[in-house]
């Protein structure tokens, strides 16, 4: 393993061995519950629509997921087991301890960091909008288009319905990702031009699948993030994407997964107060992953 060129001055907090397999361990019984659910089901060649799609839409492993990495602030006290799991070239090795070694970050992986920090940054910055109310899920089936749940899930409402509810009320979604899966008939009624080359542009902290993102913005930029706040963005888009679903046209009830309905007024209340509480926690997310990044980038 290289040596790491730091004075003890600049050392961060240290953890033990008993200290780190601890918190390792812990991090693993948090994590895989949701991770060896998803394996399970994949031996069995079954799927679940509201749990599988962190596993399916983000590009992160269940194993590298599982596996932890200190916080930006913390090393860890060498011994034979760190060494054989805190590895080179992202660990290097001085006065005792390892402790990720910014001057191995390749610059293309510090690029996409200051990337994502200015984005996040731009993103806090924008007023928060909350009147969206689910409705991409109704616009992505408007005339029966591409209904990507099929075989899996019905519809609980018949098309007839569903698209005149799409047509009922305005369409507004400001995140590219979400707004590229509408019915190509459904994209006029978007009251937001969205292309792919600013698709960006629009992102605001209301935004449900914006404050999903942080997920993956923070396993885009491990293990320099570490684990803690990893796993923190993992559950908070766990619950935003049941809130996704149970707003969405679908009928989840077999998988446990009650309705949301958004086509009546005390629905939307319910969906816009619990976008509203999932938008408070993402807003310290946002806050802890900007600082995170900004300290890295400094070193």
């Amino acid at each position: 393993m290289p040596e790491l060129h730091a004075s003890p001055s600049s050392l961060p907090v240290v953890l033990s061995t008993a200290d780190w397999q601890a918190r390792a361990a812990a991090h693993r019984a948090r994590i895989q519950p949701y991770t060896q659910a998803r394996r399970a089901r994949r031996a069995r060649g079954a799927s679940h629509p509201v749990q599988d799609f962190l596993f399916q839409y983000y590009s992160y492993s269940a194993g590298k997921l599982e596996a932890w990495h200190p916080n930006a602030h913390e090393a860890i006290a060498e011994s034979t087991e760190a060494r054989e799991r805190f590895t080179a070239p992202v660990y290097g090795a001085a006065h005792g301890i390892l402790r990720r070694d910014v001057a191995t970050m390749a610059a293309g992986k510090r690029a996409t960091m200051a990337e994502v920090l200015a984005l996040l940054r731009a993103t806090r910055d924008r007023p928060a909008h909350f009147g969206c109310y689910g409705m991409h899920e109704w616009a992505m089936v408007y005339g029966g288009h591409d209904i990507r749940h099929d075989g899996v899930a019905s519809l609980r409402l018949p098309q007839q319905q569903i698209d005149a509810f799409v047509e009922s009320r305005p369409v507004v979604c400001s995140h590219f990702d979400a707004f590229r899966f509408l019915a190509p008939a459904a994209k006029p009624f978007n009251r937001l031009p969205l292309a792919y080359e600013t698709r960006y542009a629009a992102e605001q902290p209301g935004c449900i699948h914006a404050n999903m993102d942080l997920y993956r913005w923070a396993y885009t930029c491990m293990p320099w993030v570490g684990s803690d706040l990893l796993a923190d963005c993992f559950e908070l888009a766990m619950a935003l994407r049941d809130l996704d679903m149970q707003a969405g046209p679908y009928d989840l009830q077999a998988f446990g997964v009650e309705p949301v309905r958004i086509e009546t007024a005390a629905g939307r209340d319910e969906y816009q107060r619990r976008q509203r509480a999932l938008s408070a926690r993402a807003r310290v997310l946002r806050g802890r992953l900007m600082d995170v990044l900004a300290q890295v980038l400094a070193e």
